[in-house]
């Protein structure tokens, strides 16, 4: 028997920040000695339909009884039902990167459904981890209590040291699944606004999950003329990853919310200054000094801000020597993945006292 069984909704190798964080805290864990399963289960997700509830039943009916399963909050979070069928056998506990029901552009049936839902299906599980001390007390109001959460923030690898230094024509870099929650669209009108000023800007992310959206990106971009100055260059791998960060000058994260935001952290280990907003959990994921926080979703603020950056080389350069020297004090993925395993085991200790 395995010491857990992680599962999560699509393909476990998908690129976007809650499955880096699972993929990290595994592979840490394996390092360690930890035998872990990892199923990633085929249908639609979150609004599951049948394809998925048939295979997380599938998932948790061939586990054996007392066995540890994670359940990624994007697999269990609309499959209440299941996730009960399975509770009085299974340890189970839930990983919630955010709640499904904070997605941005749901209606606010869809908001009601969804939080209904994660509800109930996260009163079934034994105990939940999440990744930022802002999603620990939003569970608040799904009825979670404080005693049954654990909050375990993402690790980062150290990076190289970013060779931009905002002269010359400053490079600007958006690294987000381009969807509406990630607010690239306010980044371009923002940007619309400061063509009078050298920049370059590269957004990187999945291109493939809401086409919509994306069409609507690019029209903004071609509408405003900026087709050789904003490049959407879809998915990379780690590697190239690496390579933009390390070339950028200013990194810029415009979300109207994140359950943490990730990859304004792994900025940070490039000694990156960040342009963000105060969505969900980013007001205190990026530190005071090490870049400026704006309101999510006011593209004027948003354009001030990034002016500031590229105007103002005081901002720049107290900014970049902030962000330089938070690199020190970023944890690493082993020191999440002990604290993970560590949550796993007290949540042991509670079922059974129960």
């Amino acid at each position: 028997m395995s010491d857990f069984t992680l599962i999560v909704a699509g393909d476990p190798g998908q690129l976007t920040g809650g499955y880096v964080y699972d993929a990290r805290i595994v592979e840490a864990l394996r390092a360690t000695g930890w035998t872990i399963d990892v199923i990633g289960l085929e249908g639609r997700f979150p609004e599951p339909d049948a394809v998925a509830a048939h295979a997380l039943d599938s998932a948790l009916t061939a586990l054996a009884d007392g066995s540890r399963a994670v359940i990624d909050g994007l697999a269990m979070g609309g499959l209440p039902a299941i996730v009960e069928r399975h509770a009085s056998r299974l340890s189970i506990t839930a990983l919630v990167h955010h709640p499904l029901a904070d997605e941005t552009g749901l209606g606010a049936p869809e908001q009601q459904r969804f939080r209904i839902s994660e509800t109930r299906a996260l009163a079934a599980a034994g105990s939940v981890i999440v990744t930022s001390v802002f999603t620990a007390r939003r569970l608040r109001d799904f009825q979670v209590p404080a005693d049954k959460i654990a909050v375990i923030e993402p690790g980062v690898e150290p990076g190289s040291l970013a060779s931009g230094d905002g002269s010359g024509t400053p490079r600007l870099l958006c690294i987000a699944t381009v969807t509406p929650r990630k607010g690239q669209d306010l980044l371009v009108e923002a940007l619309a606004g400061l063509t009078a000023l050298p920049w370059q800007c590269d957004l990187i992310g999945a291109l493939d999950r809401a086409d919509t959206y994306v069409a609507k990106v690019r029209e903004i971009i071609d509408e405003h003329q900026l087709g050789e100055r904003i490049r959407l260059l879809g998915s990379q791998p780690a590697e190239r990853l690496s390579e933009h960060y390390r070339q950028a000058d200013l990194f810029v994260l415009p979300s109207h919310y994140e359950g943490y935001g990730m990859v304004v952290t792994e900025a940070l280990a490039h000694g990156l200054p960040v342009v963000t907003t105060t969505g969900g959990a980013l007001a205190h994921t990026l530190p005071d000094g090490a870049g400026i926080k704006v309101a999510p979703g006011d593209v004027v603020a948003l354009r001030d801000a990034l002016e500031r950056m590229l105007e103002d080389p005081e901002t720049y350069q107290r900014c970049r020597e902030g962000a330089r020297a938070c690199r020190d004090t970023l944890a690493d993925w082993h020191a999440a993945a002990a604290a993970f395993g560590q949550a796993l085991k007290r949540s042991d200790t509670r079922e059974a006292t129960r």
